[in-house]
């Protein structure tokens, strides 16, 4: 049996008297996690860590676990309770986490605003943990977790940086080099965080060169890519600190963080509000005067005028208005629209059926996975459109406005292409139409407006 397979026949089983293992949530080399809840909070999950219980090592690990759960920061995993299971298990029960952004990454890599919006909370733990005299040492995509709409590290390797870490072996590229001579230390944990965004914004970690600092991406866009690469540096001493980075971060010519903004506007947007609502109230005035110089009734057609009034040549406007036509009670002084110019007898068509515009018969949503809506900050705004065709079929469909992720473009591109209307009637005949959809993501929502557009 696989490792996974062994620790999935665990489900049920209660560890240390009072924590029944309900699911088997992920499996590493040396660990398993299941989800579990607290004895009197049988509806609050929380998720159980087992690890192998190392003879020279497990009284040590339980000291630094009750340490690192005496840390407290909105964007770290709570640690609740630490413990042994048997003789050779150690278990740590921690805050659930819906996703964790290792999930994400085999679907499609971060767009850079979503990793603008990620770093900071990141950071913020991390700095947090550093000023409390503690390294994380362990950064890497899947310790970087969701709960709720909360980034969070996890906390359960965090270490102190007075212990000595001779037992601490480099395991992987997240690791820094000096780690695989037991050297654990602040500069350590900001070259994880390179590590870390390489991958969320190429879905590949950085290549781990045998000599030299390793090369950065040239696709990665600024300022994340000079941020990987000084967090990347061979040399600790060479690293740049969480100071540094967000320092880059701040937009180009600030010292202090910008005010936040709902939406960012051109300088001058805000000297045109005036002149819109003056606009507005002008348009609401003429409106105003055109409806009441129509009359009481309120009535518009759109019918053709009576033929007794129409000529071979275009005419001016009579003086007085007969009282058969549609606008007899209009008075000289109304802003009234100009006169359509007369036509021949021989050339006025018949009377046309009003056009339907049709309308949407089959609405078909993006199937967005679960972990990738959780990456979701604010709102990813995409548009398409499509040409339909007399039957109400969409014929094409292509992005106007993709947003700032493919990999969401291409779902609601797929989606769209779903789509069916009733095709609009001129002259009692099915015509062809084109339309814009515009989708709006959220992390907990998904909206889509249909707006018809000429061809």
């Amino acid at each position: 049996m696989s490792g996974a397979e062994v620790w999935k026949t665990w489900e049920g089983r209660v560890v240390d008297g009072k924590f029944t293992l309900r699911q088997l949530l992920g499996v590493s080399e040396h660990s398993a996690v299941f989800l579990t809840e607290r004895p009197g909070e049988p509806a609050r999950k929380v998720a159980l860590k087992l690890i192998p219980a190392d003879a020279g090592d497990a009284d040590r690990q339980l000291v630094r676990w009750r340490a690192a759960a005496q840390l407290s920061h909105p964007h770290l995993i709570r640690i609740y309770e630490t413990g042994r299971c048997g003789l050779t298990l150690l278990y740590i029960v921690m805050e659930y986490a819906e996703e964790d952004l290792s999930q994400i990454l085999p679907h499609r890599a971060l767009a850079p605003a979503e990793v603008s919006d990620l770093l900071p909370p990141l950071l913020d733990a991390l700095s947090y943990v550093q000023g409390k005299g503690f390294v994380h040492g362990r950064i890497k995509p899947s310790n970087v977790l969701a709960v709720g709409d909360l980034v969070k590290l996890s906390a359960d390797e965090i270490t102190s940086v007075a212990e000595p870490s001779t037992r601490r072996k480099r395991r992987d590229v997240y690791d820094a080099p000096e780690t695989a001579s037991g050297i654990v230390s602040p500069a350590g944990d900001l070259w994880s965080v390179g590590a870390t965004l390489v991958e969320v914004l190429t879905q590949k970690a950085p290549v781990d060169e045998s000599q030299g600092d390793p090369v950065v991406p040239t696709q990665i866009p600024e300022p994340f890519r000079g941020i990987a690469r000084e967090c990347l540096r061979v040399d600790p001493k060479r690293r740049c600190t969480i100071a540094e980075i967000k320092a880059r971060m701040l937009p180009a010519g600030r010292s202090v963080p910008a005010e936040p903004e709902e939406v960012p506007a051109s300088p001058r947007a805000s000297k045109r509000v005036p002149v819109i609502a003056a606009l507005l109230v002008v348009a609401f005035a003429v409106g105003f005067v055109v409806f009441h110089s129509r009359g009481k009734s309120g009535t518009v057609t759109d019918a053709v005028p009576d033929q007794s009034a129409r000529q071979v040549t275009p005419q001016p406007a009579p003086a007085t208005t007969p009282a058969s036509t549609p606008v007899a009670t209009a008075t000289p002084s109304a802003a009234a629209p100009a006169p359509t110019p007369a036509v021949s007898q021989a050339v006025v068509p018949p009377t046309k059926k009003a056009p339907s515009n049709g309308e949407v018969v089959r609405r078909v949503l993006p199937e967005i996975p679960q972990s990738a809506k959780n990456t979701i900050t604010g709102t990813i705004k995409i548009g398409v459109r499509v040409d339909v065709d007399s039957s109400g079929k969409v014929t094409e469909a292509k992005l106007v406005s993709p947003g700032p992720s493919k990999y969401f473009a291409n779902l609601v591109l797929r989606a769209a292409q779903q789509w069916e209307f009733s095709p609009p009637q001129v002259d009692g005949q099915s015509a062809a139409s084109a339309w814009v959809l515009k989708f709006r993501l959220r992390k907990s929502s998904l909206q889509v407006e249909p707006q018809r557009v000429k061809r």
